[in-house]
């Protein structure tokens, strides 16, 4: 373990992360807010900036990094930056339990969007904006945006984004790791003020549509409203925003396609195609069976197209309770959860692209055992799959479903119902946010103990790095010095 450069660059990460801090500072400045809330920021930003210069001004002998380096780092630096992202909270009093703060700000990071708050109108704006900000540095990865703007070497950018960035393939869109983490913040900018633009033309307020564009932009969920978007009760607000929900779950590698026109391999992608196909039948599975609720199937339509947007793309925002409806759609909404987004975009989850090689492996399989002299490739966009691609997606699945049931094995020392202890695991460790029972869109996580806060934090850690960073921090050998 090459320490001096894990600890130079988490101690960037950290010096960033203060910087970050600058924009809800402003905001409480803009809005007068009290001296506590100022104070919980100024402090905050200068423990950040005091540990940061302690850990970076030691620099490495060898500035080589290999995969342990670079997962490492963005599991150390992630837990760091929920630790310090919570004591604005902590500090100003707004929430005053350091559990409470803590699932907050994780939920933030990783876009979960899973509130411990059982109300958050009367939180001072700057608190709001910083809850909503954390979903937008998170969506696309706060090791990203060091990236994109810290000069870095090629060999550490690119073990840093291979740790980092969601998806079972880790393709650069360009050469150089740092100008690829560029485009993608480009495009991801661009989309978000798009996003602020139309809702603002919608009649929505400069700060519901910057912070609700935030929240869309990482998937996140994390409204300013205790009714989250049903609050607006605006179908102009729920359209936008659900188009933004699916746009963002999309893989960014193909808006790079788009800016390049190579339309025909846009429109070849098959993980878009499962994405969009899902969404379609889902959508039109849960507008018929909660038709009798609602009366008119195009109000049904509106309601399960958000919900469902929502879900897929780990969003969380919410028009309705779903837990109010029928069985069925409750069943495909939980099914959602599992699947998420595409590789390569902001939303949590199994991810797309490895469901359906999953479903390509089994219907490979199938064949093999009707005619065992059959060679029947896995393919996807018309390429072969390697082996290696397809072991390690079943690799991930077995760690998947582990953690899985290691959590809800936890989280039932907890007083919860067992229909509470899936929905709440499955939630938070595909990073969607609301789940079931007293966690529904209308309830909070609040309910539950600090050891089951701390748990699902873990995990919605764990989700949004899809698992192994957070495993090798406890792998001892890991830690172990190199020769």
């Amino acid at each position: 373990m090459n320490y001096r450069m894990v600890s130079t660059t988490v101690g960037k990460i950290l010096l960033a992360e203060a910087i970050l801090l600058l924009l809800p500072l402003g905001v409480g400045v803009y809005y007068k807010e009290g001296m506590a809330t100022m104070a919980a920021f100024l402090i905050t930003i200068a423990l950040l900036l005091v540990c940061g210069l302690l850990l970076e001004i030691k620099k490495p002998r060898h500035r080589r990094m290999y995969a342990r380096e670079g997962f490492m780092i963005v599991a150390i630096s992630w837990v760091l930056i929920s630790l310090f992202g919570a004591l604005p909270f902590v500090i100003s009093g707004t929430i005053p339990d350091f559990a409470d703060a803590f699932f907050e700000t994780v939920s933030g990071f990783t876009t979960t969007g899973a509130t411990a708050l059982p109300e958050i109108e009367s939180l001072p704006k700057s608190m709001l904006f910083w809850r909503s900000f954390t979903h937008w540095v998170g969506g696309m990865g706060i090791l990203v945006f060091v990236l994109a703007f810290l000069p870095q070497s090629e060999n550490q950018s690119t073990m840093i984004m291979r740790a980092e960035v969601p998806g079972p393939t880790k393709g650069k869109l360009v050469s150089k790791a740092m100008v690829t983490a560029r485009i993608l913040y480009a495009i991801y900018f661009v989309l978000t003020v798009a996003e602020i633009v139309l809702l603002l033309l919608g009649g929505m307020p400069l700060f519901d549509a910057v912070t609700n564009a935030f929240s869309t932009a990482g998937t996140g969920g994390f409204s300013v409203r205790n009714a989250s978007i049903a609050a607006y009760d605006s179908l102009y607000a729920d359209v936008v925003i659900s188009v933004f929900m699916i746009l963002f779950g999309v893989n960014f590698n193909l808006y790079y396609l788009l800016l390049l026109r190579q339309f025909g391999r846009v429109f070849k992608s098959e993980e878009l195609r499962w994405y969009l196909g899902t969404i379609a039948f889902s959508t039109l599975v849960i507008a018929v069976n909660i038709l009798p609720l609602y009366g008119r199937f195009t109000t049904a339509l509106r309601y399960a197209g958000f919900q469902v947007s929502s879900v897929i793309t780990t969003t969380g925002f919410a028009t309705a309770d779903y837990t109010q409806w029928p069985i069925l759609s409750q069943v495909v909404l939980l099914g959602l959860f599992c699947i998420g987004a595409c590789a390569g975009s902001t939303g949590g989850g199994f991810k797309v692209e490895r469901l359906m090689v999953l479903c390509k492996t089994v219907v490979a399989q199938i064949k093999k055992a009707i005619n065992g002299r059959a060679v029947v490739p896995v393919k996807v966009d018309g390429r072969m799959v390697d082996s290696n691609y397809i072991r390690g997606v079943l690799t991930y699945l077995g760690a998947y479903v582990a953690m899985v049931f290691v959590g809800i094995f936890l989280i039932c020392f907890d007083d919860v119902t067992m229909e509470e202890a899936i929905g709440g695991v499955l939630t938070c460790f595909n990073n969607v946010g609301p789940s079931f029972g007293r966690m529904s869109p209308v309830g909070n996580f609040g309910i539950l103990t600090s050891f089951s806060k701390y748990v699902l934090s873990f995990l919605m850690l764990a989700g949004r790095l899809e698992i192994y960073p957070m495993l090798i921090l406890f792998y001892y050998k890991a830690w172990k010095r190199r020769n």
